[in-house]
């Protein structure tokens, strides 16, 4: 395909732009002393809230969104969308009744949560868990994506694309940390905004003939009407992937639950917040820019199945999509994939080095250093990990997500296994006091084995009820175990008493208008 001198010239402008953007709110502010680790991994628990929404979507959306779901677009239909759609309901959930409880708390990662409401044991265990699967299941998968989508744009080769890809995000926010991903989000997430309705635009105009955008949209649900369902019907080839009222009422609000509310990578932004209240705007912040995300991502990708429709793979509609795009704005959307890319990697590297550092290395490895020394050590541990990292993530990235069909797919199904006990471990550690940690590594390993029991034996159960199941029975045997086992109290720290859910009136009606949307939407497209 290639890139036109003026396409270079725009991503080129961009690079050195946004690197330079993080490196300016990354500097050391006169008299403040060197970054300790709160500084680094929690941005100095100062975040306001368009830098919290922005940084989510930016954390969440990435090559594996834009690649991948507009693949699943392509094969599917719009009925992947509701992956973003019930995240918007999902956010208004995590906002009011769990940030609260986090930031009252003043928790700072989601093991540091487990060990104060359970104990140490689930602590280091789900800390090891979360290293393993950041690194070697959403981390590659980012770059990966990412390095097809540079290949087939701009003719990179692939190996290229993927180390560049990898470096430019670790040396974007090595020196800022969760500050330097944060603050530039809001710039990634216009641009991402911006480049993705260009594409949208321009694909249904050349489906409309020149008729228009309206026109365009029209034809295309005249020509590929199987595309435009929500609710997928018994008999329908991918009803194993989207079972049909189950993205409504069954397991897709486990995974939602799960990723949304007690996903390090994503939930560290809102425990970075001012206030409670801060935190709570940014997540309805997110709620809003996640209703306009599939017309970002999944529209391009079914209108490749009129456009385009002998792709070999799913996850080739999206970069088929933007040849449309002249010089110029090709480079503009270009940088808005990129940008998502870069903004993802970023977030996850420093995800995981937040978690190694402050779950594992400063867990196991007694410091003798005094307060400033030990910290500077933390924040030097912390860059070493996120280095570290990536470095892994580039070498295994082609043998474990290479051979994927839909690489966003293959995310969702593998996560799947360990959701449904993450979920259940964390409501009843929220929400009810009699629960001990023999109950949570109960769910844990009950999850994963129960998981792999269906795979084995009863292949035919969507993966989406499967992870509904499987909650069922994980939140069953934890709630007998930890009955049948004594109540630790002296390991339970975490207070809730005094917890206020009460949210503010611009809050709740901004809550009430997501909630509108959703049902149109779901009305209209059922």
């Amino acid at each position: 395909m290639g890139l036109a001198t003026i396409d270079i010239t725009v991503v080129v402008i961009y690079a050195i732009g946004i690197f330079g953007l993080a490196q300016w709110v990354s500097r050391d502010k006169a008299g403040a002393g060197p970054k300790n680790s709160t500084d680094y991994f929690l941005a100095s628990k100062n975040l306001p809230w368009w830098a919290i929404g922005a940084s989510l979507i930016a954390a969440n959306i990435s090559a594996e969104q834009i690649v991948g779901m507009s693949g699943s677009g392509y094969a599917i239909g719009l009925a992947i969308a509701s992956y973003e759609w019930m995240a918007a309901a999902t956010l208004l959930i995590v906002g009011k009744f769990f940030l609260p409880i986090f930031l009252r708390n003043e928790i700072y990662t989601m093991p540091q949560f487990l060990e104060r409401r359970y104990g140490n044991g689930i602590r280091t265990l789900m800390a090891i868990f979360w290293l393993v699967l950041y690194i070697f299941v959403n981390l590659t998968s980012i770059i990966w994506l990412g390095s097809v989508a540079v290949m087939k744009v701009a003719g990179v080769n692939q190996d290229v694309a993927l180390v560049a890809l990898g470096v430019f995000a670790l040396l974007y926010q090595l020196r800022g940390g969760l500050k330097a991903v944060a603050l530039t989000d809001i710039v990634q997430v216009t641009l991402l905004v911006l480049g993705g309705l260009v594409i949208a635009v321009l694909t249904l105009g050349e489906i409309g003939g020149g008729a228009g955008v309206i026109a365009g949209f029209s034809r295309l649900v005249e020509r590929a009407p199987d595309h435009f369902h929500m609710i997928l019907q018994k008999g329908d080839p991918h009803y194993m992937d989207l079972p049909g009222l189950s993205v409504l009422i069954g397991g897709m609000w486990i995974a939602n639950l799960s990723y949304w509310g007690f996903n390090q990578y994503i939930i560290q932004r809102a425990l970075a917040a001012k206030s409670v209240d801060e935190a709570q705007r940014g997540m309805l912040f997110a709620a809003f820019l996640k209703l306009i995300m599939p017309i970002i991502i999944v529209l391009p990708g079914i209108a490749a199945v009129v456009l385009a429709p002998d792709l070999a793979k799913p996850d080739e509609a999206y970069p088929t999509m933007m040849r449309l795009l002249p010089p110029g704005l090709l480079g503009l959307v270009f940088a808005a994939l990129v940008a998502a890319i870069i903004a993802s990697t970023a977030s996850k590297i420093n995800s995981i080095a937040t978690i190694f550092t402050l779950d594992v290395w400063a867990k196991f490895r007694r410091m003798e250093e005094p307060g400033e020394r030990r910290e500077r050590h933390l924040v030097l541990v912390g860059r070493i990990a996120a280095a570290i990292a990536i470095l892994i993530a580039i070498l295994t990235a082609r043998p474990l997500v290479g051979s994927s069909e839909q690489a966003f797919q293959f995310i969702q199904e593998f996560t799947g296994f360990f959701t449904p006990g993450i979920t259940v471990i964390f409501l009843l550690g929220l929400f009810w006091r009699r629960a001990n940690e023999p109950g949570a590594i109960t769910a844990a390993v009950a999850s994963v084995a129960l998981s792999w029991g269906f795979k084995l034996w009863a292949p035919g159960v969507p993966f989406l009820d499967r992870m509904g199941l499987v909650f069922l029975a994980a939140l069953a045997l934890a709630v007998a175990v930890s009955l049948a086992t004594p109540a630790r109290r002296d390991k339970d720290s975490i207070a809730t008493g005094d917890v206020r859910y009460a949210t503010s009136t611009g809050f709740n009606a901004g809550a009430i208008a997501v909630i509108l949307v959703l049902c149109v939407l779901y009305a209209v497209f059922w």
